[in-house]
């Protein structure tokens, strides 16, 4: 109980260490960064204050710094930079997919290298909309799936292969590499769905 009155307290002056600190942040005419969070460790010695900003360029937090720390000292004061998808997971909220919670703020500890080939490769649609997450880039959850996707491609005919099946060879006019199966055009212009183990092709 103790040691969850003493969280409260310290949510509360987090809460207040952030006001402060934005609105020094505005004061001083900071106005390329936004001030995303302060957070106090348990035993209130340190405030870690993070940050983003739109520029690329370096920003130099030094008066902002020397401010916040005059202001709560003795506390030590570290002020850092993140970036869009670390803000995306301190602001937290609903998934594209529906979830109650963004991956991010769920379960990810660490932030994976997503690329638009994955998206290629799992045959989803590339609108923005549909592929970029809050932070603005590419959703973490486009690698879950791209291993198995990859893997299972390697093994099946690509896309207007000629292929033997179990009716005669049909040309393939769609790939399932999840279900390793794949639909193809019969020679009476039907479409069948056939696995892997039941068909033949070079």
């Amino acid at each position: 109980p103790q040691d969850l009155i003493l969280h409260q307290s310290w949510i509360q002056k987090e809460e207040q260490a952030l006001r402060y600190i934005q609105q020094k942040a505005a004061e001083m005419k900071f106005n390329n960064i936004k001030i995303i969070s302060a957070e106090y460790s348990f035993d209130g010695k340190k405030l870690t204050v993070s940050f983003s900003s739109e520029s690329d360029e370096k920003v130099d937090l030094k008066r902002l710094r020397q401010a916040v720390s005059r202001k709560f000292s003795p506390t030590q004061v570290d002020i850092r930079q993140i970036g869009p998808r670390d803000v995306a997971k301190q602001i937290g909220g609903m998934g594209a997919c529906g979830l109650d919670k963004r991956c991010c703020c769920k379960f990810l500890t660490e932030f994976s290298s997503i690329s638009i080939r994955m998206a290629k490769e799992q045959n989803i649609s590339l609108t923005p909309t549909e592929i970029t997450g809050i932070c603005g880039r590419l959703r973490c959850c486009l690698i879950y799936e791209y291993d198995q996707y990859v893997c299972s491609r390697k093994k099946l005919p690509k896309k207007n292969k000629i292929v033997k099946t179990p009716v005669g060879e049909c040309r393939v006019i769609d790939v399932l590499p999840l279900k390793e199966a794949v639909i193809v055009e019969t020679p009476d212009n039907l479409r069948k769905e056939f696995s892997l183990d039941q068909i033949q092709f070079e």
